[in-house]
C-alpha cells in the first residue's frame, strides 16, 4: 500500500518521478491508440468545451505534464491520472502523449483518481460520493480511512456517502451542474425528492430557499397558521405603522397573548420608540 496518499499526489509516487536525470521511472512517449481510460476514474462526466479548448492548447503547445499509466496484460497502458490530457490530445491528433508508467494496485489506481480530481477540485460531489463507494464495497475501506486519503473530514465523508441514497434522475442533474451539493444534501431522503429538484432548477432556488420549502413540505398546516392573519391584526398593523412610522408587527398566539414587533432601519428611529416607551 502506497504511503502519504492524503498528503497529495506526489508525496505518493515519490521522488524517483522525474523528467531528467538517474531515476527509476522515467518520461516515455507511450502510442495513444494503446492507452485506455482507467477503470478506476472517478469522473463520469466530461465538459466537452473545457475539453476542446484544453485540446487547442494541447494542439499548440503539446502535454506539459505527463500522464500517469500501469501496463496491463494484454499489453495496453490503463490511465491512473489524466484522462482529459489523453481525451484533448486525442483530440488534437496526437500520435503519442508523455507518459510515468509506474505498477499500482487497483486500490491504489482508484485512491489516486480521487486524490488528483479532489486536489483540483474537478469532482463535482455525486463523482466524489461514487468514489468514496467504490472504495468501501470494493476495497473494504471505512469511512475513517477515507477521509484520511482524501485530506477531508470524517463528517464530509459522511454527509457525501449519504447522496448516493438520491434517485438516479436527481444525481445525473448534480453531476450537469444543474443541481449543487448543497441543494442535493437537501433532497436526501425525501420522498419527493425528484419534483422538489425539478422546482429548484425551474425556480432558481438557492439552499436556505429549498430547506423552507422542505419545511413547508413536512408541515404545511403549521406554516400556513403562522402566516394567515385576520382583518383585524392587518388593520391593527396598518394603523400602528402609519402613526409610527415605523413597520409593525403584530403576531397573534393562543387566548389572548400576542406579540408587537417594532422595526428600525437607523439609531433615530431606535432613539424614537425608546422615547415612546418611556413616556
Amino acid at each position: 500500500m502506497a504511503k502519504g496518499l492524503g498528503k497529495g499526489l506526489s508525496a505518493l509516487l515519490g521522488d524517483d518521478i522525474t523528467v531528467t536525470g538517474s531515476s527509476s521511472v522515467k518520461v516515455q512517449e507511450i502510442d495513444i491508440d494503446k492507452i485506455k481510460a482507467g477503470r478506476y476514474q472517478p469522473r463520469t462526466k466530461f465538459n466537452q468545451q473545457a475539453l476542446e479548448e484544453l485540446a487547442q492548447s494541447v494542439a499548440e503547445k503539446g502535454i506539459l505534464q505527463p500522464l500517469l499509466l500501469r501496463s496491463t496484460q494484454q499489453g495496453i497502458y490503463e490511465i491512473i491520472a489524466g484522462e482529459r490530457r489523453w481525451r484533448a490530445a486525442r483530440m488534437a491528433g496526437l500520435k503519442t502523449v508523455p507518459a510515468l508508467v509506474k505498477s499500482f494496485t487497483s486500490e491504489e489506481s482508484l485512491e489516486i483518481g480521487l486524490i488528483e480530481n479532489l486536489q483540483r477540485e474537478d469532482l463535482n460531489n455525486i463523482e466524489e460520493a461514487e468514489g468514496f463507494q467504490r472504495l468501501m464495497d470494493e476495497f473494504s475501506y471505512n469511512q475513517k480511512k477515507i477521509a484520511q486519503i482524501v485530506g477531508k473530514s470524517r463528517s464530509y465523508v459522511a454527509n457525501n456517502l449519504r447522496l448516493n441514497q438520491l434517485p438516479e434522475s436527481v444525481k445525473i442533474k448534480v453531476k450537469e451542474g444543474k443541481l449543487t451539493g448543497g441543494h442535493a444534501r437537501q433532497l436526501v431522503g425525501l420522498e419527493d425528492a425528484e419534483l422538489i429538484a425539478e422546482e429548484i432548477i425551474e425556480q432558481a432556488l438557492n439552499v436556505r430557499q429549498v430547506e423552507a420549502l422542505i419545511r413547508m413540505r413536512k408541515n404545511p398546516k403549521k406554516i400556513r397558521s403562522q402566516h394567515k392573519k385576520d382583518s383585524e391584526t392587518i388593520a391593527i398593523e396598518k394603523s400602528l405603522t402609519g402613526k409610527l412610522g415605523l413597520k409593525v408587527e403584530v403576531r397573534k398566539k393562543r387566548g389572548n397573548r400576542g406579540v408587537i414587533s417594532l422595526a428600525y432601519d437607523n439609531n433615530d428611529q431606535l432613539d424614537f420608540i425608546l422615547s415612546q416607551l418611556t413616556k
